[in-house]
């Protein structure tokens, strides 16, 4: 069976080479970095920069020839055919969390077929927890630049929706009114919030119930997620409950309004 075949596999490759990034990134975190803002005005650090660097390489290697849209390298004005099968990457998710030195940044990476993410990898260095979603979904403490130890994983599965009202997950910063309004319509009575991809994880593990989200995000900033959320019995779909779909190069891969659940409603 080949790497891209075994999504297990793949899922633990791409935590290695979020380790790898991860490395690099905290060293930079620990110092005394800038910032500086994007064309889009969005900020930017040497860590997304360099983590970036570092995770093509490694995919280039370990799947040569499959395209990979990454967020940096496409803010640089790279935009690859993406075809079938492609590669979603985002070095430092949350940014914002990063340079607030919150803790709340992941790295992800994902594997995008048919429009599906089908194994992915989040990665959170500052935390020391990592996630990582195949067929099944596992998390466990890793810290970066490490192996990945598989005693040191364990199985994650989202939860049976509770009998009484739901945990929601929300943006830290864009939490807006629809948001919260449909958070309020599916009777959502506890929210907790989260920075990130990490969102999509906290339900994945069983933690919370739901996570919506109305404001703009781009794709790599889902896939790796909904690839751990996936593989953990959980669902990311539009709010009229239709599939959530990549590939979008008709919008230059933005999304649109979404809800995660940890039980498809």
């Amino acid at each position: 069976m080949s790497l891209i075949q075994d999504k297990n596999a793949l899922a633990s490759e791409f935590g290695r080479l979020c380790s790898d990034a991860g490395a690099v990134i905290m060293d930079i975190y620990n110092s005394d970095f800038t910032s500086r803002s994007k064309d889009d005005a969005s900020p930017v650090t040497d860590a997304d920069e360099l983590a970036e660097k570092i995770i093509l390489a490694g995919l280039q290697s370990i799947l040569p020839g499959i395209p990979v849209l990454a967020e940096e390298s496409f803010s640089a004005g790279f935009r690859p055919e993406v075809g079938s099968t492609f590669v979603l990457v985002d070095p430092v998710d949350g940014t914002k969390e990063f340079i607030n030195k919150n803790g709340e940044f992941t790295v992800n990476i994902a594997l995008i077929e048919n429009r599906v993410p089908t194994a992915g990898c989040v990665y959170a260095p500052a935390r020391e927890r990592i996630y990582l979603g195949g067929t099944r979904a596992w998390a466990g403490r890793l810290k970066a630049g490490e192996a990945i130890r598989p005693d040191q994983l364990a199985s994650i599965n989202t939860r049976a929706r509770p009998t009484g009202g739901l945990t929601g997950v929300m943006s830290r910063s864009h939490a807006d009114a629809a948001t919260l309004a449909f958070a309020d319509a599916v009777g959502v009575t506890e929210r907790t919030s989260a920075g990130s991809s990490l969102k999509f994880c906290l339900i994945a593990e069983g933690l919370a119930d739901v996570y919506p989200r109305f404001g703009p995000t781009r794709e790599w900033d889902t896939a790796a997620g909904h690839a751990v959320l996936k593989a953990a019995g959980g669902a990311v779909l539009t709010p009229d409950g239709e599939e959530f779909l990549y590939a979008k190069t008709e919008t230059e891969f933005l999304n649109g309004a979404f809800v995660a659940w940890g039980v498809r409603p």
